[in-house]
């Protein structure tokens, strides 16, 4: 029985010898305590998503009160004609059928022969507490000309149009947003528009529609085309677009914003940075270059699709930024561990599995210090104060694990390095896939070169005892 307990007692101490000294148990204990980690750095990035949606919350409020997105799609020149309907009634008293005919009228739209329009765009951030949103004034000047509408292809007869009825139609989102009178001057005289809340013939049910008096029979381009042009200035969010109805459409818009991003199936024929680091951009489409047509009967089609123009938004965030380098926690995390371990292993210092908890434990902390200060700063300050807070506080833990300065100097030193590192990819969009590979090739290389020399444990003499085995088994 003693002699049992003897030998399960000496099997404990071997294990417990094996442990303290294996380089494999090390390996198990670090990937358990990184994998360990994962779990208060998954709760951080949780926590940044969380306030994300509470700063689109706040900016989608800001955004309403001053103006939404912008997309504007006009003028259009509508004209109602007469169609006729037969239908064949039975009369009871004569006991005869006899055919009615009634009259009903319909609409044509039709679309200028050219669209120039130019938008000057003045942007500027407005707060909220701790959030930013980025909006902007826009001034819209158009102008262009119709030509005689179509009527024959349809075979409508010339005394079915009712040319005294006809009017204009600008159909546009962020009514709210509008920040001057609508007129559009027509052959030299002047239009008033007015809200149409009850258009029977609006198939945009996401589009206000903005209808003109009356034209006048002078100014109805009859047979003859007549020029036309208005100005608009907007309060307005997000993004400003137009849908290319004319003939010939040439868009030209100027802005202050640095980081423009523009949208849609058309490309911009030109564009150019400004003095005042702004944008330039130049727009040109002709009919062919969409698939739809110069008028249409009875109701207009969704053209939604066809818009094109510029966002005007922030390009990263400090959210964004945060959430970024929080996906690169587990690569500090593991590489900051990768780090100790080799100095344990070629220094022989031994460093107990709570000390490394306690340094993994202050790496994450760098994250809830980084959201809880950008919220209240810059995002290069946030990082900056969060980096220097957690590299001195395991840097001077450090000393008083390994007992000197050498270790912990170069420990701060490639916390500095790493944490340097992210920051740049962070701040590159185009070029953080190429940087990211090429610093992590470069660190796998360093990592190599270190630990070349580190005995793993395996028997030097095993391939020669082996050898031996085999010739004698032969």
């Amino acid at each position: 029985m003693e002699a049992h307990q003897t030998e399960k007692k000496n099997s404990n101490n071997k294990f417990l010898t094996w442990f303290k000294t294996s380089i494999t148990a090390r390996l198990l204990v670090m990937g358990a305590l990184v994998l360990l980690l994962m779990i208060p750095l998954t709760l951080i990035q949780e926590l940044i998503k969380e306030r994300e949606q509470r700063q689109q919350s706040v900016v989608n409020e800001l955004n309403d009160k001053w103006g939404n997105e912008i997309l504007l799609y006009g003028p259009i020149l509508k004209v109602p004609y007469k169609t006729y309907e037969e239908t064949v009634k039975y009369d009871e008293e004569t006991k005869k059928t006899f055919k009615e005919q009634r009259t009903i009228l319909k609409y044509g739209y039709f679309f200028p022969n050219t669209l120039d329009i130019t938008a000057d765009v003045k942007t500027s951030k407005k707060k909220r507490n701790n959030f930013d949103t980025a909006v902007f004034t826009s001034e819209i000047a158009a102008s262009g000309s119709f030509e005689t509408p179509d009527f024959l292809s349809k075979s409508i007869a010339d005394e079915d149009i009712v040319w005294e009825k006809a009017t204009l139609l600008i159909k546009t989102t962020n009514l709210k947003g509008l920040k001057s009178e609508v007129k559009l001057n027509l052959n030299g005289n002047v239009y008033g528009f007015e809200t149409n809340f009850n258009a029977q013939h609006n198939s945009y049910p996401q589009l206000d529609e903005l209808e003109s008096t009356h034209i006048a029979l002078a100014d109805v381009p009859k047979t003859s085309a007549q020029a036309f042009d208005f100005k608009l200035m907007y309060n307005g969010s997000k993004s400003i677009k137009f849908i290319p109805i004319g003939k010939v459409t040439n868009v030209q818009m100027t802005s202050d914003w640095k980081d423009p991003s523009h949208t849609g199936n058309f490309i911009t024929q030109s564009e150019r940075v400004t003095e005042n680091g702004g944008f330039e951009a130049n727009w040109k489409l002709l009919n062919t270059n969409r698939s739809f047509s110069q008028q249409f009967f009875q109701t207009l089609p969704n053209l939604n699709q066809y818009a094109f123009g510029t966002k005007f938004i922030i390009p990263l965030d400090e959210y964004q930024k945060s959430e970024r380098s929080a996906k690169y926690g587990f690569l500090v995390i593991g590489l900051t561990f990768l780090v100790f371990f080799l100095i344990q292993t070629l220094s022989k210092i031994s460093i107990h599995p709570f000390q490394y908890l306690m340094i993994g434990i202050a790496l994450v902390m760098f994250y809830t210090l980084l959201i809880s200060i950008s919220e209240h700063s810059s995002f290069l300050k946030a990082y900056l104060i969060a980096g220097i807070a957690v590299i001195v506080m395991i840097t001077l833990y450090s000393k008083s694990i390994l007992k000197n300065w050498k270790f912990p100097l170069f420990i701060g030193t490639s916390l500095t390095a790493l944490y340097g590192f992210i920051f740049v990819i962070i701040q590159l969009e185009n070029y953080a896939l190429l940087v990211g590979s090429i610093g992590l090739f470069l660190i796998l290389g360093i990592v190599m070169f270190v630990s070349r020399k580190i005995d793993w444990g395996f028997d030097s003499a095993q391939p020669a005892n082996l050898n031996s085995q085999l010739a004698t088994n032969s």
